[in-house]
Protein backbone atom coordinates (compact mmCIF):
# COMPACT_ATOMS: atom_id res chain seq x y z
CA UNK A 1 0.00 0.00 0.00
CA UNK A 2 1.23 3.49 -0.67
CA UNK A 3 0.57 6.10 1.13
CA UNK A 4 -2.29 8.17 0.02
CA UNK A 5 -1.06 11.66 0.20
CA UNK A 6 2.88 11.76 1.15
CA UNK A 7 3.31 14.57 3.67
CA UNK A 8 5.92 17.38 3.24
CA UNK A 9 7.63 16.15 6.65
CA UNK A 10 7.33 12.87 7.91
CA UNK A 11 9.73 11.66 11.11
CA UNK A 12 9.05 7.96 11.94
CA UNK A 13 10.58 5.94 14.91
CA UNK A 14 11.17 2.76 15.01
CA UNK A 15 12.54 1.45 18.21
CA UNK A 16 12.68 -2.22 19.22
CA UNK A 17 15.46 -5.04 20.70
CA UNK A 18 17.81 -6.64 18.15
CA UNK A 19 16.36 -9.21 15.94
CA UNK A 20 12.95 -8.15 15.92
CA UNK A 21 13.38 -6.96 11.91
CA UNK A 22 14.20 -3.02 12.87
CA UNK A 23 16.40 -2.67 9.97
CA UNK A 24 15.18 -4.34 7.29
CA UNK A 25 11.57 -2.98 7.73
CA UNK A 26 13.08 0.82 8.17
CA UNK A 27 14.61 0.71 5.13
CA UNK A 28 11.34 -0.53 3.11
CA UNK A 29 9.65 1.98 4.82
CA UNK A 30 11.84 4.42 3.88
CA UNK A 31 12.39 3.61 0.07
CA UNK A 32 8.43 3.19 0.15
CA UNK A 33 7.76 7.34 1.52
CA UNK A 34 10.88 8.11 -0.56
CA UNK A 35 12.42 9.29 2.65
CA UNK A 36 15.81 8.60 3.94
CA UNK A 37 17.09 5.66 6.62
CA UNK A 38 19.49 6.40 9.67
CA UNK A 39 20.35 3.22 11.57
CA UNK A 40 21.33 5.21 14.92
CA UNK A 41 22.33 1.50 16.15
CA UNK A 42 25.23 1.29 13.63
CA UNK A 43 26.35 4.70 15.02
CA UNK A 44 26.46 3.16 18.43
CA UNK A 45 28.49 0.17 16.67
CA UNK A 46 30.60 3.01 14.69
CA UNK A 47 31.79 4.64 17.80
CA UNK A 48 32.34 1.28 19.27
CA UNK A 49 34.75 -0.24 16.41
CA UNK A 50 36.88 3.11 17.52
CA UNK A 51 36.83 2.56 20.60
CA UNK A 52 38.16 -0.77 20.15
CA UNK A 53 40.82 0.32 17.82
CA UNK A 54 42.05 3.51 20.11
CA UNK A 55 42.61 0.33 23.06
CA UNK A 56 40.54 2.27 25.51
CA UNK A 57 39.84 0.09 28.36
CA UNK A 58 36.20 -0.73 28.00
CA UNK A 59 35.78 -0.60 32.41
CA UNK A 60 36.72 3.75 31.94
CA UNK A 61 33.71 5.68 30.75
CA UNK A 62 35.85 8.79 30.46
CA UNK A 63 38.45 7.28 27.98
CA UNK A 64 35.81 5.92 25.59
CA UNK A 65 33.98 9.48 25.98
CA UNK A 66 36.97 11.09 24.74
CA UNK A 67 37.45 8.71 21.75
CA UNK A 68 34.25 9.02 21.04
CA UNK A 69 34.23 12.85 20.53
CA UNK A 70 37.42 12.69 18.39
CA UNK A 71 35.65 10.38 16.23
CA UNK A 72 34.73 11.79 12.79
CA UNK A 73 31.59 9.95 11.55
CA UNK A 74 30.32 9.60 8.25
CA UNK A 75 26.83 8.43 8.05
CA UNK A 76 25.25 7.06 4.64
CA UNK A 77 21.65 7.68 5.24
CA UNK A 78 19.96 6.10 1.18
CA UNK A 79 18.02 3.07 1.74
CA UNK A 80 18.99 1.23 -0.34
CA UNK A 81 22.81 1.23 0.46
CA UNK A 82 23.21 2.57 3.63
CA UNK A 83 26.95 2.98 4.83
CA UNK A 84 29.21 4.02 7.62
CA UNK A 85 32.93 5.43 7.97
CA UNK A 86 34.82 6.42 11.13
CA UNK A 87 37.51 8.84 10.44
CA UNK A 88 37.95 7.77 7.06
CA UNK A 89 37.87 4.19 7.29
CA UNK A 90 34.42 2.14 5.90
CA UNK A 91 33.41 -0.31 9.17
CA UNK A 92 29.98 -1.61 7.49
CA UNK A 93 31.40 -5.06 7.91
CA UNK A 94 33.75 -4.44 10.90
CA UNK A 95 30.86 -3.32 13.01
CA UNK A 96 28.72 -6.34 12.72
CA UNK A 97 31.70 -8.65 13.93
CA UNK A 98 31.30 -10.70 17.04
CA UNK A 99 34.16 -8.32 18.72
CA UNK A 100 31.66 -4.67 18.27
CA UNK A 101 28.89 -6.75 19.46
CA UNK A 102 30.23 -7.76 23.16
CA UNK A 103 31.32 -4.29 23.24
CA UNK A 104 28.91 -1.91 22.02
CA UNK A 105 26.23 -1.82 24.88
CA UNK A 106 28.91 -1.03 27.32
CA UNK A 107 30.14 2.02 24.86
CA UNK A 108 26.44 2.78 24.65
CA UNK A 109 25.84 2.73 27.92
CA UNK A 110 28.15 5.92 28.70
CA UNK A 111 26.45 9.10 29.06
CA UNK A 112 28.55 11.28 27.37
CA UNK A 113 28.55 9.16 24.28
CA UNK A 114 24.54 8.80 24.25
CA UNK A 115 24.09 12.70 24.32
CA UNK A 116 27.17 13.00 21.17
CA UNK A 117 24.99 10.94 19.47
CA UNK A 118 21.62 12.03 19.88
CA UNK A 119 23.08 15.17 18.71
CA UNK A 120 23.82 14.10 15.72
CA UNK A 121 20.81 11.78 15.10
CA UNK A 122 18.81 15.34 16.15
CA UNK A 123 20.32 17.08 13.65
CA UNK A 124 20.53 14.79 10.65
CA UNK A 125 16.64 13.89 11.31
CA UNK A 126 16.27 18.23 10.97
CA UNK A 127 18.20 17.99 7.78
CA UNK A 128 15.55 15.65 5.91
CA UNK A 129 12.05 15.81 5.10
CA UNK A 130 10.80 12.13 5.18
CA UNK A 131 13.04 10.47 7.33
CA UNK A 132 12.46 6.87 9.16
CA UNK A 133 14.96 6.21 12.37
CA UNK A 134 15.28 2.92 13.73
CA UNK A 135 17.16 2.38 17.01
CA UNK A 136 16.20 2.00 20.97
CA UNK A 137 15.53 5.34 22.23
CA UNK A 138 14.48 7.31 18.93
CA UNK A 139 10.55 7.68 20.15
CA UNK A 140 11.53 8.34 23.80
CA UNK A 141 14.54 10.89 23.40
CA UNK A 142 15.84 11.45 19.78
CA UNK A 143 12.54 12.45 18.03
CA UNK A 144 9.81 12.32 20.79
CA UNK A 145 7.98 14.35 18.27
CA UNK A 146 7.67 11.48 15.55
CA UNK A 147 4.78 11.40 13.55
CA UNK A 148 4.63 7.56 14.09
CA UNK A 149 6.28 5.78 16.96
CA UNK A 150 6.25 2.16 16.12
CA UNK A 151 8.21 -0.42 18.94
CA UNK A 152 8.75 -3.79 17.23
CA UNK A 153 9.29 -6.97 19.17
CA UNK A 154 9.07 -10.73 18.45
CA UNK A 155 9.29 -13.63 20.51
CA UNK A 156 13.03 -14.34 21.84
CA UNK A 157 12.77 -17.63 19.53
CA UNK A 158 12.21 -15.81 16.16
CA UNK A 159 14.63 -12.83 16.95
CA UNK A 160 17.28 -15.36 17.73
CA UNK A 161 16.29 -17.38 14.44
CA UNK A 162 16.46 -14.55 12.64
CA UNK A 163 19.89 -13.11 13.82
CA UNK A 164 21.53 -16.56 13.53
CA UNK A 165 20.62 -16.82 9.90
CA UNK A 166 22.02 -13.22 9.30
CA UNK A 167 24.98 -13.49 10.60
CA UNK A 168 25.44 -17.54 10.36
CA UNK A 169 26.23 -18.24 13.77
CA UNK A 170 24.42 -20.84 16.70
CA UNK A 171 20.82 -19.92 17.50
CA UNK A 172 21.15 -20.68 21.20
CA UNK A 173 24.53 -18.50 21.67
CA UNK A 174 22.21 -16.01 19.64
CA UNK A 175 19.32 -16.22 21.60
CA UNK A 176 21.99 -16.08 24.95
CA UNK A 177 23.99 -13.15 23.63
CA UNK A 178 20.68 -11.41 22.76
CA UNK A 179 19.25 -12.34 26.05
CA UNK A 180 22.39 -10.44 27.37
CA UNK A 181 22.40 -7.37 25.09
CA UNK A 182 18.38 -6.94 25.70
CA UNK A 183 19.37 -6.95 29.83
CA UNK A 184 21.87 -4.17 29.59
CA UNK A 185 20.35 -1.95 27.42
CA UNK A 186 17.08 -2.04 29.49
CA UNK A 187 18.88 -1.60 32.94
CA UNK A 188 21.23 0.89 31.68
CA UNK A 189 21.01 4.65 33.69
CA UNK A 190 20.27 6.62 30.57
CA UNK A 191 18.15 6.55 27.95
CA UNK A 192 17.26 2.49 28.03
CA UNK A 193 15.46 0.43 25.96
CA UNK A 194 11.86 0.97 26.39
CA UNK A 195 8.37 1.30 24.54
CA UNK A 196 7.60 5.20 24.60
CA UNK A 197 3.68 5.55 26.62
CA UNK A 198 2.47 6.19 23.14
CA UNK A 199 4.38 4.00 20.64
CA UNK A 200 2.24 1.25 18.94
CA UNK A 201 3.79 -2.05 19.69
CA UNK A 202 3.93 -4.33 16.85
CA UNK A 203 4.35 -8.18 17.08
CA UNK A 204 6.27 -9.42 14.30
CA UNK A 205 6.88 -12.77 15.16
CA UNK A 206 4.58 -14.34 12.42
CA UNK A 207 4.78 -11.68 9.98
CA UNK A 208 6.53 -11.40 6.39
CA UNK A 209 8.93 -8.44 5.98
CA UNK A 210 6.20 -6.90 3.18
CA UNK A 211 3.45 -7.25 6.22
CA UNK A 212 5.12 -5.50 8.23
CA UNK A 213 5.84 -2.60 6.29
CA UNK A 214 1.93 -2.50 4.45
CA UNK A 215 0.93 -2.41 8.35
CA UNK A 216 3.38 0.58 8.75
CA UNK A 217 2.04 2.45 5.94
CA UNK A 218 -1.27 2.13 6.82
CA UNK A 219 -0.30 3.03 10.56
CA UNK A 220 1.37 6.26 8.76
CA UNK A 221 -1.41 6.95 6.48
CA UNK A 222 -3.61 7.10 9.23
CA UNK A 223 -1.42 9.38 11.26
CA UNK A 224 -0.98 11.58 8.64
CA UNK A 225 -4.34 12.51 7.46
CA UNK A 226 -5.92 13.10 10.42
Amino acid sequence: MALQERPETCVVAVDGPSGSGKSTVSRRLAAAVEGVYLDTGAMYRAITWAVLQGGADLADPDAIAKIALETELSIGTDPSAPHFAANGVSVDEPIRGQEVTGAVSVVAAVPAVRKHLVALQQAIIAAHPRIIVEGRDIASVVAPDADLKVYLTASAAARAARRSAEDATDVAATEADLARRDKLDSSRAVDPLRQASDAIEVDTTGMGIDEVVAHLLDLLNSKVSK
